[in-house]
């Protein structure tokens, strides 16, 4: 259901010190006539304090109602925000009472997809809205109110631009080939050399907004009684995991998680890796190596104090070309185990808060370079964005394939339309319904 008056409940379920109440549409100025007495006439952008009724005129609570005129609004129409007691109660018969009024109840997401809409936001920074809200660590927060300037729109618009002018070249050589020439070879391929550099910076750059915004696994693996457990706690500053002497102990994984630079980081603690187990034992293990799948970074843990044994060099073969950090444990009891191993490497004690801070350190380096990450560049948030610079992407190389092969070069043109339209999903310009669906349908109804 589209247009309207719609109107939601904008806080979180449960009781509160308030509650919030949105209303956004044509009628929002006659329904605050209606359902909000005042002994002073409301006035926009302001606070009027005064009693919310209902649509007989019996008295729902007292609170203040803020009224604006469009387009200066978050939704681009006249809105009404009505603040009460925060009891879901009187939220819901609030609720209730602009409904029997004439409003509806809005769908997930319908306030913002009517700000983009209504212009106030390009697709990429209303997306990003639910990004905000989900957030979960502070460089997510960071990240995801970083992208609700538009900057990413602007950067992508700049190149469906330059893709654009070259489209108008080549129709204009076709349409006019005695008053027009075709454009230079040479420079189309410089033009879109780069268009793609472009895009694909914006790619990189949102391949760490999206371990920022996912988080990153670390999955710490090692031998028996390699201080597994014991690093975990450390990481986490808490006795979390059960540590003993036995070799074995921890039969399944455990998951907390922990900030490092800011960065939400998923560590899982398994059960030691060997080759002779009993059947109960081996089960934890099984798991283990899924796990060690799974994440992006192996964390492994050997006792430094002892030779390598055959479990701990499989080990080190098995994660071999992967991003991975090294801690030989118990340095404090010896070195022999000690040994060269690429990637990230620390030499300590579990123990000594330097060498836990040197694996916190090395995690930050291997998962997204280390330090807090720079978000405040336009990046790439969704899959669906990442698809649509990918078909870009794919759509420039079969353009470069066909200047490479000698062939006419409006024979590139077909390629230019696909990167341009691709370009387009990721701003809005060429959003179809299905596409907004998608978008909105993971947003809470309030916003």
């Amino acid at each position: 259901m589209t247009g309207g008056t719609i109107c939601a409940i904008a806080t979180a379920p449960g009781t509160g010190a308030i509650a919030i109440v949105r209303v956004s549409g044509p009628d929002a100025p006659a329904l605050a006539a209606k359902l909000f007495r005042s002994p002073r006439p409301l006035r926009e952008r302001h606070a009027t304090y005064g009693t919310v009724v209902d649509e007989r005129g019996v008295a729902i609570d007292t609170g203040i109602a803020i009224l604006s005129r469009a387009p200066h609004t978050y939704t681009g129409e006249d809105t009404l925000e009505l603040q009460i007691h925060g009891s879901p109660v009187l939220a819901a018969e609030t609720m209730r009472a602009l409904i029997a009024a004439g409003a509806r109840a809005a769908s997930a997401g319908e306030f913002t997809r009517r700000a983009f809409l209504n212009g106030r936001m390009d697709l990429h920074a209303a997306s990003s809205v639910a990004d905000v809200i989900a957030a979960e660590s502070r460089s997510a927060a960071r990240a995801a109110v970083a992208n609700l300037g538009g900057g990413l729109a602007n950067a992508v618009r700049a190149e469906r631009a330059r893709l654009a002018s070259l489209l108008e070249e080549l129709a204009a050589s076709l349409d006019f080939p005695d008053e027009v020439p075709e454009p230079e070879p040479s420079r189309v391929r410089a033009e879109l050399e780069g268009v793609r550099d472009a895009l694909l910076r914006l790619r990189a750059d949102g391949e760490i907004g999206r371990l920022v915004r996912e988080g990153v696994t670390v999955a710490i693996v090692g031998p028996p009684n390699a201080g597994k457990s014991s690093l975990l706690n450390a990481l986490l500053g808490e006795d979390r995991a059960i540590v003993s002497e036995i070799a074995g102990t921890t039969r399944d994984t455990i998951e907390e998680a922990v900030a490092i630079d800011g960065v939400r980081v998923r560590i899982v603690d398994t059960a030691g890796i060997r080759a002779h187990a009993d059947r109960l034992e081996s089960a934890g293990i099984e798991r283990s190596r899924r796990a060690l799948d799974g994440a992006r970074i192996a964390l492994l843990v050997f006792d430094g104090s002892q030779p390598l044994g055959d479990d701990a060099l499989a080990l080190i073969a098995a994660t071999e070309g992967r991003a991975r950090v090294t801690l030989f444990n118990k340095a404090d009891l010896g070195t022999s185990g000690v040994r060269a191993v690429s990637g990230e490497g620390v030499t300590g004690s579990v123990r000594d808060e330097a060498a836990v801070a040197a694996v916190r350190a090395a995690i930050a380096r291997a998962g997204w370079g280390g330090g807090e990450p720079d978000l405040e560049r336009p990046h790439l948030a969704s899959a669906r964005e990442f698809d649509a610079v990918n078909a870009a992407l794919a759509a420039i190389d079969e353009a470069f394939a066909t200047l490479a092969r000698g062939e006419a070069t409006d024979f590139v043109g077909r390629d230019l339309q696909q990167a341009h339209a691709a370009l387009g999903h990721v701003t809005g310009d060429e959003a179809t319904e299905q596409l907004l669906d998608g978008v909105f349908a993971r947003f809470c109804i309030g916003k």
